[in-house]
């Protein structure tokens, strides 16, 4: 009786030990988990802030003594081109912004460049009244054309056969636009112009081949764009006072199929014109000045870019002095958002033919190369 008495109570403690045991085990799980999802919440919090850090951080590229120019890739968007006044045009690899060199042998600004669509020769427009023509990889001068008046602008035609450029009125000297033809052998290219158009007054900031190599379009200081015949040189049409631009075209950019393009001017405004007929498409108002704009090749975007220097911004608007490309959209003509970075005006601006980065130049001497990440290409508007 006694035994089993004992047993009975030997039970009863066993139960409760075990109960309590599992009770301990379930609340130690349980603490567990809490211990566990609190880690992965402020590991998930620490991947999230580093992703944010990541986020369009430019690549910084300082190659250059003075304010940038020009940007320009090549057409394989592995190798982006500089200019500046620095004198000194340099090539960079467009991925991680690696200098690649430098072409020696300017001895005034850079204004513009361009590359042939083999990615074998560049050709560079300068302040020192000379376009020269170079090779891509060693860097060698394969041709000097000399001019009265500074070289402002620079476009190779489809084909790489012949480049338009323009020269700035200058002691006495109109504007010019004019055509040479491009060698295949270096050693057999001549100075000579195969077309040259008395230009209207003032500079003409830009000027490139319209589709086909038929045309020329230009534009610059008073501020109307025209095509040019490329064949007489007759001048077939000038954009609409009343609609067009009332400053300085300060820029001018093809979209990838040539269809259109868009005019960046002094007037605030961004413009997209249509190639072949010059009639205006659309128009972007910033509060600053533009002094580049893009075209995306990949998503229905332009990008604008300019800016004043502080001495030049009153106080009529705060965000006037702000130095951003802004991003808009290119149908519906409104505002997506800005990248900030640069510490002065932005002068030159240019998307890579993937679409999948861009790149900007300003007046403090920095190119700042940005890859997008995957949230700008789920923008939704």
């Amino acid at each position: 009786m006694g035994f089993s008495g004992l047993g009975s109570q030997h039970f009863s403690f066993l139960v409760s030990l075990a109960a309590a045991l599992l009770g301990y085990c379930d609340s130690e799980r349980k603490r567990d988990r809490r211990r566990r999802e609190s880690s992965l919440q402020k590991k998930k919090k620490k991947k999230k802030r580093n992703e944010k850090r990541k986020k369009m951080r430019p690549i910084l590229m300082k190659g250059h003594e003075r304010p940038l120019t020009f940007l320009k890739y090549n057409r394989d968007g592995d190798l982006l081109f500089s200019c500046a006044k620095d004198h000194t045009p340099t090539v960079w690899y467009a991925d991680n912004g690696e200098r690649l060199g430098t072409y020696r042998g300017h001895n005034g600004a850079v204004w513009c460049c361009d590359v042939s669509r083999d990615s074998t020769r560049l050709i560079t427009g300068s302040a020192d009244q000379t376009v020269k023509l170079w090779d891509v990889q060693t860097g060698t001068q394969l041709f000097s054309f000399n001019f009265n008046s500074p070289a402002r602008s620079v476009d190779f035609s489809i084909g790489d056969k012949l480049v338009v450029i323009t020269t700035d009125p200058f002691m006495g000297n109109p504007s010019t636009i004019q055509v040479k033809r491009i060698a295949d052998d270096s050693s057999e290219q001549s100075g000579d112009s195969v077309l040259t158009i008395k230009g209207p007054q003032g500079r003409i900031n830009r000027a490139v081949w319209g589709p086909l190599n038929k045309t020329i379009i230009s534009a610059g200081e008073d501020s109307i764009v025209r095509m040019w015949d490329a064949e007489t040189g007759k001048l077939l049409k000038e954009s609409d006072k009343e609609s067009g631009h009332t400053k300085t075209v300060t820029s001018l950019s093809k979209s990838a199929d040539w269809s259109h393009f868009i005019t960046g001017s002094g007037d605030k405004s961004s413009k997209l014109w249509d190639t072949r007929t010059l009639t205006l498409l659309k128009t972007y108002v910033t509060e600053r000045p533009v002094n580049a704009c893009a075209i995306s090749p990949l998503l229905d975007h332009v990008v604008i870019g300019g800016g004043q220097d502080a001495v030049n911004v009153t106080m009529t608007d705060r965000r006037a002095g702000k130095f951003e490309a802004k991003f808009f959209h290119k149908i519906l003509q409104e505002e997506i958002g800005g990248v900030k970075g640069h510490f002065g005006p932005i002068n030159a601006l240019a998307f890579n033919p993937d679409g999948r980065s861009f790149s900007s130049g300003g007046e403090d001497g920095y190119v700042r190369l940005h890859h997008f990440d995957p949230d700008y290409f789920n923008i939704k508007m």
